[in-house]
């Protein structure tokens, strides 16, 4: 036999997987998206609550394409497309993320260049802290605290379990700043808490073991949030693993609070001095005439620092600039570091004092 001969009806050709016309960079407006809010995240999905219809069942979206990876955490404001319906197996696309009117970051510890997006938009910072077991640590309220002026949030600070200590002692040095002081205890009500809520969206942050899940079910009774108990060596187990956001009843003012996993360290790697006075509009316009690099500590390490002069025009109370440099120590602190109540030396995290 004679070997077959090719031609080339015998090659099949492959087609380009481009085709002739050029790929747009032009993208759809989507002016007919629905307005919603990040209640969850969870692998790739994100659940969101229409603004249109609160009695409508939550919305499962996906980040839309042309996003690329923009960060969307809890609290963000978005836009969807899609089918909105919220029924089983069904899915939208998130196709615009609106500017943040606030921010809640933190870092891994102050080395770590790299910011954790916490959450966006809540408007309160409620700074959860148990006045015993475990015990209280003001280095990382302090912390708490910076975060929340830089990210433009209203910190308050909520004090647990005060049916086991009084909670005076610790929140003392606090009132100075003009911050909320907030007390709660196991066989009460947290009804100035729940007052304080209302209408707001609001984050609540502490170690684990506080009690943040005890007073969302407080508050809320069916969110039948997960209670852990606090181990034997004074750290609280993580009860809650992913920040979620829970609607406040209508009847009683309506809004959000966002329930975030215990954390043991806030890292402020993102935060500059300025950013604390800053967020106080009394002392904003102050730091600006002092010198660039100022700390804002005062003598010996800021000898020209301008809230000093604030202090000497009585325009502020000494009590107060101290109480504010107390916090801005913060940010020369290790996070494992915690000051002590009596400003003596600080200590090193993971072992309790006698």
């Amino acid at each position: 036999m004679s070997p077959r001969e090719y031609d080339e009806t015998d090659v099949r050709v492959r087609p380009g997987r481009r085709g002739s016309r050029p790929r747009t960079k032009r993208r759809p407006e989507h002016s007919d998206a629905e307005p919603a809010m990040v209640t969850t995240v969870d692998r790739g999905r994100w659940t969101c609550a229409p603004d249109a219809d609160s009695t409508r069942p939550p919305v499962t979206a996906m980040r839309a394409r042309e996003l690329g990876r923009t960060p969307i955490v809890v609290g963000d404001r978005v836009g969807l497309v899609g089918d909105l319906s919220g029924a089983v197996d069904t899915i939208a696309r998130i196709v615009r993320v609106e500017e943040r009117a606030t921010s809640l970051r933190r870092t891994a510890d102050d080395d770590d260049p790299y910011e954790r997006l916490v959450v966006a938009n809540a408007e309160l910072l409620v700074i959860v802290t148990a006045v015993a077991d475990p015990e209280p640590r003001t280095g990382f309220v302090d912390r708490c605290l910076v975060a929340a002026y830089a990210g433009g949030l209203s910190p308050v600070l909520c004090l647990t379990k005060a049916d086991l200590a009084d909670p005076e002692v610790f929140a003392a040095p606090y009132r100075d700043l003009d911050l909320p002081v907030l007390v709660t205890r196991h066989d009460e009500p947290p009804t100035e808490l729940a007052e304080l809520l209302a209408g707001r969206v609001s984050a609540l942050v502490g170690h684990s073991g506080v009690g943040k899940s005890t007073l969302v079910n407080a508050i809320l009774p069916d969110a039948a949030r997960a209670v852990g108990v606090v181990s034997g060596v004074g750290k609280g187990r993580h009860t809650t693993v992913a920040a979620l956001a829970l609607p406040l009843p209508a009847e009683r003012g309506g809004g959000w609070v966002v329930d975030t996993p215990g954390v043991r360290s806030f890292g402020l790697a993102h935060v500059t001095p300025d950013d604390v006075p800053a967020a106080f509009d009394d002392l904003a316009a102050a730091i600006e005439d002092c010198p660039r690099g100022c700390g804002h500590l005062g003598p010996p390490a800021d000898p020209e620092c301008a809230l000093d002069e604030l202090v000497e025009k009585g325009l502020l109370r000494p009590a107060r600039l101290a109480a504010l440099r107390r916090v801005l120590v913060t940010l020369r602190r290790s996070p494992g570091e915690h000051a002590p109540p009596d400003g003596g030396e600080p200590r090193r995290g993971g072992t309790l004092p006698p």
